[in-house]
């Protein structure tokens, strides 16, 4: 038995149209996708322009240049030992291969350089670059600059170069990691999108208040009340 047909039908009509709303929002009409698509892809993007520090960790990397290390990298098998001797290379170290296990003699500032170059080119989506540049797959080239990175820590720790070792593991989590997660995201600045941002934070506060007064409503429609 309905007691307030006001509230219960009004809270009907929010229901409905909350309904209606989420349908819409689960419909691929926003370039192609739907809302939910669309703002992780937006979300995504932001966040990649607006957590771009490679500049920034190319200048640390200049400051080990002429710097020599020595290490030893334990790969995970011969393959993987042998292309990622070839970025090594490229950054002008004496490589020797021993199975999956790598002896490496080089300018560590050279090293670290030309893997942030390679994360560079990675995060502005040139994977065609790295791929020429390779020739294998650039996925597959920052997974191999990641495991390089971290076999070399792993070493560098032994050796108790602890700065050395620290600086590989900001490389690696700034610059590598960032570049490979956030690879054919197309980056942009908060700035450039904050009216977008702006309306759906405030469409995501309003549509759960929204369905939380059609529920108090019908509820309340229906003769049932919340006592304190």
């Amino acid at each position: 038995m309905i007691a307030h047909k006001k509230e219960f039908f009004g809270g009907s009509a929010m229901m409905v149209a909350f309904i209606v709303v989420m349908v819409i929002i689960f419909l691929p009409v926003f370039n192609g996708q739907n809302g939910l698509q669309y703002m992780d892809d937006l979300y995504n993007s932001i966040s990649k322009g607006s957590a771009y520090t490679i500049p920034q960790l190319k200048e640390k990397a200049n400051k080990f240049t002429g710097n020599t290390v020595n290490a030893t990298l334990a790969m995970k098998d011969n393959g993987q030992a042998e292309k990622t001797a070839i970025l090594l290379k490229k950054a002008g170290a004496s490589v020797a291969i021993s199975g999956s296990e790598l002896k490496v003699t080089g300018d560590f500032g050279k090293i670290l350089t030309l893997c942030l170059n390679d994360a560079d080119l990675m995060y502005y989506n040139k994977g065609r670059d790295l791929v020429s540049k390779y020739s294998y797959n650039e996925r597959e080239v920052m997974y191999n600059w990641w495991m390089a990175l971290k076999a070399m820590d792993k070493d560098l720790k032994k050796q108790k170069k602890f700065e050395e070792s620290k600086t590989i593991g900001e490389m690696s989590k700034k610059g590598v990691e960032f570049s490979y997660n956030y690879y054919k995201v197309e980056p942009q600045k908060v700035s450039d999108r904050l009216g977008i941002i702006s309306f759906s934070l405030i469409f995501y506060v309003a549509y759960t208040l929204w369905y939380g007064f059609a529920i108090m409503f019908m509820f309340e429609g229906w003769g049932m009340k919340l006592d304190h």
